[in-house]
């Protein structure tokens, strides 16, 4: 088995109609889960520049997944089938 980071990316107020898509799909996947987490509060971006605040609007990465699964064309499944606002981005995950 494999690890995948799920990135979720785009935020829009969200509904009754958009939380109970979520809420379903959290249930559909819960048996090849290993975390979720949400980016909420405060958010910036550093560089050579400086330091930036992050919006929350639909280009902000809102939150991730962590799945184990086969490969990547299972978590793309899983992902294709995600209520997602703008996209997500799969990522394998290597640990060391």
């Amino acid at each position: 088995m494999k690890r995948f980071m799920l990135l979720h990316f785009g935020f829009e107020p969200p509904t009754p109609e958009i939380m109970e898509a979520w809420r379903k799909w959290f249930e559909s996947i819960a048996d090849k889960t290993i975390e979720h987490g949400g980016f909420h509060g405060q958010r910036k971006e550093i560089s050579s520049d400086g330091s930036v605040d992050l919006p929350m609007d639909i280009n902000a990465i809102t939150g991730y997944s962590i799945i184990e699964v086969n490969d990547i064309e299972e978590a793309e499944e899983i992902a294709n089938a995600n209520p997602y606002i703008s996209s997500i981005r799969v990522y394998e995950v290597v640990t060391q």
